[in-house]
């Protein structure tokens, strides 16, 4: 019952790709941050390392994550089973409560030294753009895959409710860490309820209380609860990447494959030995061009 009440998979795949094809056709238009790598060189590189975690989900959670999504409905496990709540609320939970449940993760993925290793693969694209949002470490994938185990049987998240979330997880993603340049307007509405471009490229800052900002992937009210959200600091001001890895040589394919076994310098220090540091924004005011 439970996987024919999921998102058909040809409409999420279709809506994925869809999403990414129009927001990098649109940032090639509307260009938000100058470029330090050429970008079809990245977008190379950055899919490959995609396609290496889409293999790993797909031999490690799918069978672990689905057959327990489909016993907590059956069983009504978990908190969402236990309150009972009318099909579309319950679903609305579902996926709130995924969201920040993810908040949580991307916390630990930073915090944790050994989950760093595998994340840092991400953060250390010089640039940021759509396809920086597939770039995830397999080695971070298969790590993944306990935490969102248990979180679907505490919760006791349906597959419905599973599947517009997955859906949901990867358009949000690939939105807010578009270089996609949005009327400041707008985005300063949209940065109300939803991640955007401007926020998270903050996150992907080098400056380190400024990447331990803008946790959240899908609602800003995570941030907002924690007091981690931080909208004060120009675009032209921040730049991307890891402190430890400044060149295009160090962040080669074959080196972010093995970046998370070998030996690694500090991550927060340059490579002249300083910590990266400017003068301290106003949090006041709204989202900065």
């Amino acid at each position: 019952m439970g996987q024919d009440r999921r998102i058909p998979a040809w409409v999420s795949g279709a809506a994925v790709l869809g999403v990414f094809g129009l927001l990098v056709w649109s940032e090639t238009r509307r260009p938000l941050r100058e470029k330090r790598e050429g970008k079809a060189r990245r977008n190379i590189r950055n899919i490959a390392v995609a396609a290496m975690s889409a293999a790993t989900l797909q031999m490690l959670e799918k069978p672990v994550i689905d057959p327990i999504s489909r016993l907590a409905e059956r069983r009504r496990w978990g908190l969402l089973g236990r309150l009972r709540l009318p099909p579309w609320a319950e679903n609305l939970l579902a996926v709130a409560l995924m969201d920040y449940g993810l908040y949580l993760w991307h916390i630990m993925l930073h915090r944790v030294p050994f989950l760093w290793r595998f994340h840092q693969v991400h953060h250390a694209d010089l640039d940021m753009d759509t396809s920086t949002a597939l770039r995830f470490h397999f080695g971070e994938m298969a790590a993944s895959v306990p935490y969102r185990a248990a979180q679907v049987a505490l919760l006791g998240v349906a597959p419905k409710p599973l599947s517009i979330w997955q859906t949901l997880l990867l358009v949000s993603v690939m939105f807010h860490h578009s270089d996609l340049k949005l009327p400041l307007r707008l985005e300063r509405r949209l940065s109300r309820l939803l991640v955007t471009p401007r926020m998270h490229g903050i996150h992907h800052s080098i400056i380190e209380d400024e990447v331990n900002s803008n946790w959240s992937s899908g609602l800003t009210l995570w941030d907002r609860l924690h007091g981690t959200l931080r909208l004060d600091v120009p675009q032209k001001e921040i730049d991307i990447g890891v402190p430890a890895y400044r060149r295009p040589e160090d962040v080669t394919l074959p080196k972010l494959v093995e970046m998370p076994f070998t030996e690694q310098p500090r991550t927060d220090l340059l490579p002249s030995g300083e910590k990266p540091r400017r003068d301290r924004h106003d949090r006041g005011g709204g989202l900065a061009e």
